[in-house]
């Protein structure tokens, strides 16, 4: 039994695959069992989900919990929480949840299927503010200032927000999942750029496959200050798209049982490093701003002064939304950031994070940086804005992937949700 924070005391329902996975019957029946008649009923409900970047099977849970909390609840609707990620049109969100077009009318009759507007100021609303005295603690002193906490308006003509993902490692806060899905899932403003650039002051390497990081512990008084009824459904998924785990109920327990079993499917040991490393990037993954992740999950297992290959002909930008900003700053080790943040007082500190993280472990001393591994795009992201944005460059038709099957190299298939760890 758990207590739930916005009251009353229930049971995180979980529930593991005997097979390795779940049929759907076991979801719909575990989710039924999760979720109280009560909570919903009569009740105006809004179910978090993530967008494409994450592997989930979310045509069969939308389906699942139009039916299951459709059917005694007022009404139903659905958000894609974004976090830092591009909008998507109404097309994207409609097939992200696996509704053709036969189907739309009818479904939307039951559901509004909404995008998150983080880049929007007028769809957002200020919560409270975290102090600067708590900030100095959770963050060890790292820092020292108010933070604002602004989130999504549009939650509050709801009753009950669900929160509907899947947990992975992840290198802004260790674990995705959980009340990652309201700070930054449906969030915006200073406290979304804070947030990442804690996340990479303390390095990916330190903070990813990990449960209880700084930026987990701001995350949590975030929450503290969002006062509508909340529940989590997290996913375990397979690299297969079926769920190997689900657990329903209280947001922190529920986060934490799934964590835990994610840290035994999601992360690889490896005895020793390699001096090469290819990650084939997933074709969910159209920018390098998502498609970053391949370094994420490989960087612990590349030599010192090796090299890390992104591969995939299928990235053609930077990044939609911030690909300004990193086209003029470019990619680059933390320390070089940090020693003279004046400098870089106009770039949004989540895009310096992004930076740093793809980057990697390096050092900054004398004007010279020197990172700790290279990194090379093998993407169709032209040579001269590899080179213009601080990265190796290489023709992804170039790339003999066979050749690289051998003890000294790496090759990782559908790079990007996997951790890689030495030991």
């Amino acid at each position: 039994m758990v207590e739930n924070r916005n009251g009353g005391v229930h049971m995180v329902v979980g529930r593991r695959g005997e097979k390795g996975f779940l049929t759907e019957d076991e979801i719909r029946e575990t989710v039924e069992k999760g979720i109280p008649t009560k909570m919903i009923e009569g009740k105006r409900v809004l179910v978090l989900t993530p967008d494409g970047t994450r592997t989930a099977p979310l045509p069969m849970m939308v389906k699942i919990l139009q039916e299951v909390i459709g059917g005694r609840a007022v009404r139903i609707d659905f958000m894609v929480a974004l976090g830092t990620h591009r909008p998507l049109s109404e097309r994207e969100i409609f097939q992200l949840y696996g509704i053709g077009e036969k189907e739309r009318e009818v479904r939307s009759a039951r559901s509004a299927f909404l995008n998150h507007r983080w880049d929007l100021e007028r769809c957002l609303i200020g919560m409270g503010i975290i102090e600067a005295r708590t900030v100095q603690e959770i963050t060890e002193g790292q820092f020292n200032e108010d933070i604002p906490v602004e989130i999504n308006r549009r939650v509050f003509a709801y009753d009950l927000i669900v929160i509907l993902g899947p947990v992975f490692p992840h290198e802004v806060v260790g674990f995705s999942g959980g009340y990652k899905y309201l700070f930054p899932g449906i969030s915006g403003g200073e406290f979304l750029h804070i947030f990442h650039w804690l996340g990479a002051i303390n390095t990916c390497m330190e903070t990813i496959g990990r449960k209880y990081t700084p930026t987990q512990r701001i995350i949590r008084q975030a929450a503290k200050l969002f006062r509508l009824p909340l529940y989590c459904i997290s996913m375990v998924v397979t690299a297969e798209n079926r769920l190997a785990g689900l657990f329903v109920g209280d947001t922190e327990e529920s986060w934490s049982k799934a964590a835990d079993l994610s840290e035994k499917l999601h992360i690889v040991h490896t005895a020793r490093p390699f001096r090469l490393v290819i990650g084939s990037a997933s074709k969910k993954y159209d920018e390098l701003w998502t498609a970053g992740k391949v370094m994420y999950k490989l960087e612990p297992v590349v030599a010192d002064g090796g090299t890390l290959i992104i591969h995939g002909s299928h990235i053609s930008t930077i990044s939609h939304s911030w690909g300004r900003y990193l086209e003029r700053i470019g990619y680059h080790v933390r320390d070089y950031y940090l020693s003279r943040m004046h400098a870089f007082a106009d770039i949004p500190k989540a895009v310096l994070a992004h930076s740093t993280h793809v980057k990697g472990l390096g050092t900054y001393a004398d004007g010279k940086e020197t990172p700790r591994i290279h990194v090379v795009l093998a993407t169709a992201i032209p040579e001269r804005v590899c080179r213009k944005i601080n990265l190796g460059y290489m023709n992804p038709a170039d790339v003999p992937i066979d050749t690289f099957r051998d003890q000294e190299i790496l090759f990782v298939e559908e790079a990007g949700e996997v951790l890689y760890r030495i030991g």
